[in-house]
């Protein structure tokens, strides 16, 4: 784990329990093909994230950050359609849309600040 991230700190939390959602998904539903899709697109959002903090330069940075916000975006995407198939309870698809919209505030905010830095700086 990266110390004193919080981004990188919330995105591993929402692939946990994104991973725990597509497992009940799977085994209570019985839905396989939207709940991989949350699977890989929530998952992904972390994996970026914590590759953007090893980073080799800020455009680096930046380009990995951008790729965690758009699989963010299309997380949100499938967490909208599950609730509105029926296949997630209100209160689950609440809890994890509002991670999702968290995460993605933070990502927008994370990118427009380095890039105001970057242009600050001269990089």
């Amino acid at each position: 784990m990266v110390d004193n991230n919080v981004l990188a700190e919330k995105t591993l939390n929402f692939a946990v329990r994104v991973v725990k959602c597509c497992h009940y998904l799977q085994e209570e539903k019985k839905d396989f093909v939207i709940s991989n899709q949350l699977l890989r697109s929530g998952t992904s959002v972390g994996a970026n994230v914590h590759e953007a903090v090893y980073a080799q330069s800020k455009a680096d940075f930046i380009s990995k950050l951008s790729i965690a916000l758009k699989e963010a975006s299309e997380t949100s995407f499938w967490l909208v359609l599950l609730y509105r198939t029926d296949y997630l309870e209100e209160k689950v698809y609440v809890s994890l849309k509002s991670d999702i919209d968290e995460i993605i505030r933070i990502t927008v905010s994370s990118i427009k600040t380095t890039r105001k830095n970057e242009k600050y700086m001269g990089d």
